[in-house]
């Protein structure tokens, strides 16, 4: 081994820097779930108003993860993690101390454009700081460890913040944090751009922009209110957005976004491999957490409760991956945690809607473990195959294929469960309102405990035909996992 390429302490302490952003924005996001209801009384925000404050956060932060990510490779990663830390830190403030629903929107489109830069620009500086192939897989397993933690603690933090403080407490949170990078980067985080990037093309940056934010708007729209023409709308002019977007990258001598890193055969299954688990598991996480609170009538504490095993399973999965993956091989150790999920998502076929909870959880907990290990090594992979220069458009596209996977496999997912517990109550109902979704049917079959019986036998046929699919998409990546990358591990 060529020690010289080996990271030393300089390079594991900034390591720990990027991590606690990592753990930062993962905790952002669970901790407004439980703000939310605080938030919106003390303000007044109506219905639509709350939709917002939640969504367009992960609108912004989808939407500009690909130009935040180019343009680290053009004017340094570490500048643009330190401007958009102050950027983070501002915005946190700003949202702390709204004055009204419009200026808490407003504030967290901010925090999601400040999100943006940081997320690209830590997996692209982890790239550089650990050129041993070795230690950068374990690196990218920790970052990934910590920002699950985050996903995990965020309740309790949540909890105990609200429990003590008020709502804008949840925005403070992250002010130290960014803090600590402002003071510690410059001294941690080494330097790096591309030194023969272009110009940022913005016409580029706008076609991204209009490609990427109709779609997510739309996904989301399906999720919540099914297939309507405003969702329909939005994403097929995403789409079209998207086609003039792809026309123009192969056109320009510096392209926003490079598309010869989709020649390199382990880049692009990776990304495909990782958007479908990502899919696959919004769905499977929608879709039994709704049948925790809704057929087995638990409150939302006691399924978040449920849920903790889950969380640690994914933690201890993601933190092992990069061993395994150094003792059996990459494809090897990816294709296994997909045939593990598959195995959890099989028990998720056999849910019955009557005392399932112990089959759900352990599935959840199979499944969980099993799309951490592809995620611990995958993202290596990625940056493995990307040349240094272009670290910071592999790591938005694989950060931005994680929003999309989410977006769609809520919207499909859920889509296909809605019409499948359509289809199985019978044509007439006491009350044709349960028809509508399995949430709708407890609350207007309260006092009538068949009809209740039934929406919940078919809320389960749902969950069970999804999960089968699941199975399926998780069996067939396995073998696209030993077909593909076991040659990427031949030539690594």
């Amino acid at each position: 081994m060529n020690t010289d390429v080996l990271a030393g302490r300089r390079e594991w302490a900034g390591l720990a820097v990027l991590a606690s952003v990592a753990l930062l924005l993962s905790i952002d996001v669970s901790v407004l779930y439980l703000a939310l209801p605080h938030l919106s009384t003390d303000l007044g925000a109506t219905a639509p108003q709350q939709l917002w404050i939640m969504d367009v956060y992960s609108f912004m932060l989808a939407g500009f993860l690909v130009t935040m990510g180019t343009l680290g490779d053009r004017i340094g990663r570490r500048r643009l993690l330190l401007i958009g830390a102050a950027a983070f830190g501002v915005a946190s403030v700003l949202a702390a101390y709204s004055v009204n629903a419009e200026m808490l929107i407003a504030t967290r489109a901010l925090l999601g454009i400040a999100g943006a830069t940081l997320m690209p620009s830590s997996m692209a500086l982890i790239r550089n700081m650990f050129r041993d192939g070795k230690q950068m897989g374990t690196a990218i397993g920790l970052w990934f460890g910590c920002f699950m933690l985050g996903m995990a603690a965020g309740p309790l933090v949540g909890g105990l913040l609200l429990g003590h403080f008020w709502w804008g407490s949840a925005f403070l949170m992250g002010v130290p944090f960014m803090v600590l990078v402002l003071v510690s980067g410059p001294a941690l985080l080494p330097e790096y751009r591309d030194p023969n990037a272009g110009r940022l093309d913005l016409t580029s940056v706008a076609l991204s922009l209009a490609t990427i934010l109709p779609v997510v708007y739309g996904l989301k729209e399906v999720a919540r209110s099914g297939w309507h023409p405003v969702a329909v709308a939005a994403i097929s002019a995403g789409a079209a957005f998207g086609v003039a977007f792809v026309r123009r990258q192969r056109r320009l001598a510096d392209p926003l976004l490079d598309l010869r890193l989709f020649a390199n055969r382990a880049f692009a299954a990776t990304l495909g491999i990782m958007l479908l688990g990502g899919i696959v598991m919004a769905g499977t996480t929608l879709m039994t957490t709704q049948y925790l609170q809704t057929v087995q009538a638990m409150s939302p504490l006691e399924a978040g409760l449920w849920l903790v095993p889950q969380n640690i399973a994914m933690i201890v999965a993601l933190t092992l991956a990069p061993a395994f993956a150094r003792r059996f091989g990459t494809a090897y150790v990816m294709a296994a945690g997909l045939a593990l999920g598959a195995v959890g998502l099989f028990l998720h076929t056999q849910v019955p809607s009557a005392g399932g909870t112990g089959l759900v959880v352990t599935g959840l907990v199979l499944a969980s473990a099993g799309i951490a290990l592809p995620m611990g090594v995958g993202n290596g992979v990625m940056m493995t195959a990307a040349p240094p220069e272009k670290a910071g458009s592999a790591a938005s596209l694989s950060e931005t294929s994680g929003e999309f996977g989410v977006a769609v496999g809520v919207a499909a997912m859920g889509s296909l469960g809605t019409a499948v517990y359509r289809g199985q109550l019978p044509d007439h109902l006491p009350v044709e309102a349960a028809r509508e979704s399995i949430t709708a049917a407890v609350t207007a079959a309260k006092d009538l405990p068949d009809l209740l019986d039934l929406a919940r036998a078919a809320f389960t046929t749902g969950l069970n035909t999804v999960a089968a699919i699941s199975t399926i998409v998780f069996v067939g990546l396995a073998v696209v996992t030993i077909a593909v990358l076991r040659r990427h591990d031949a030539a690594a």
